[in-house]
């Protein structure tokens, strides 16, 4: 399949100009330079902030799933009467999601194990709010493991 041909992009006299003016069209001019190996036309300060970016962005979305996965396992396991395919839907969803993410970078994984805790913290909050029992009903530790959590055939049972 053909490559498509670049835009035609507004003429700056700067770097960081065509970032300013045309966010799209300044992504096609530095794919065009680092494939063509031309480096003088990078425009490396806003190259690497994006590059920066695009790392932070990775980790919010590992951590927001994760937050999401381990308040739906909670409402899972402390509320077995309202249990729904909606529920395991959405925990098969984000741990898809998150699977993805790790496959894409391996090295997100201990990052995920790292947060995990900080992520339980959230997700009790959560799921204390959405099901209105208080939150001590849930327990103060993650009571599962990162494998767990990332399991595909993993529902916990009730107590």
């Amino acid at each position: 399949m053909p490559r498509a041909q670049p835009l035609e992009t507004p003429q700056t006299s700067q770097p960081g100009e065509l970032y300013e003016q045309d966010f799209s069209a300044w992504i096609e001019e530095q794919v065009g330079a680092l494939r063509s190996g031309q480096t003088h036309r990078l425009d490396m300060e806003n190259l690497a902030e994006e590059i920066e970016d695009m790392g932070r962005s990775q980790r919010r979305a590992v951590k927001s799933a994760l937050i999401i996965i381990l308040s739906h396992l909670l409402k899972y396991r402390y509320q077995p009467n309202r249990r729904t395919n909606s529920w395991r839907a959405t925990i098969r969803e984000h741990r898809r999601r998150v699977r993805d993410e790790l496959a894409d970078s391996p090295s997100l994984r201990p990052y995920s194990e790292r947060i995990l805790d900080d992520c339980y913290q959230d997700a009790r909050e959560a799921a204390a709010d959405e099901s209105g029992l208080p939150i001590a009903s849930f327990p103060a530790v993650c009571p599962f493991a990162l494998e767990q959590v990332l399991d595909r055939n993993f529902l916990p049972e009730s107590n």
